[in-house]
């Protein structure tokens, strides 16, 4: 009967940290992660003299409480530091992502295609099989 108690205290006490062993995070762990974040892109857009309106037009998913908190202080600590804004340097157009590798590939077989001066036209799978 004393071994009853010990395997229940050892089964207890797996069951409560299975989620960290597991690599789950918890409720606080993903709050605390979104703040960090909120503020972290709050201070970049700052530091690139971006408007706070903006920088939640920019970034929607993100916390407004935590990128206002981030934007404020990097606000006083370049006040404090008499720092200067970097403004952005990349044009819209150049800091999109691309939507996946397949349209990178695309796009490189696109590029050697046209290298003299002739584009050739690709057929699509569907037009290969008649539909």
């Amino acid at each position: 009967m004393p071994r009853l108690p010990v395997i229940a205290v050892l089964a207890s006490l797996l069951v409560l940290s299975g989620c960290d062993l597991l690599g789950i995070e918890g409720a606080t762990a993903i709050a605390a992660r979104k703040e960090a974040e909120g503020k972290a892109i709050g201070a970049a857009c700052r530091n690139a003299a971006r408007a706070i309106e903006d920088c939640y037009t920019l970034n929607r998913k993100a916390d407004k409480a935590a990128v206002y908190a981030g934007w404020r202080e990097m606000d006083d600590y370049m006040r404090e530091n008499k720092l200067e804004p970097v403004p952005p340097q990349l044009t819209p157009d150049v800091a999109k992502p691309k939507a996946s590798d397949e349209d990178e590939e695309s796009a490189v077989a696109e590029d050697e295609s046209t290298k003299d001066g002739t584009k050739q036209a690709k057929a699509s799978p569907r037009k290969a099989a008649g539909h």
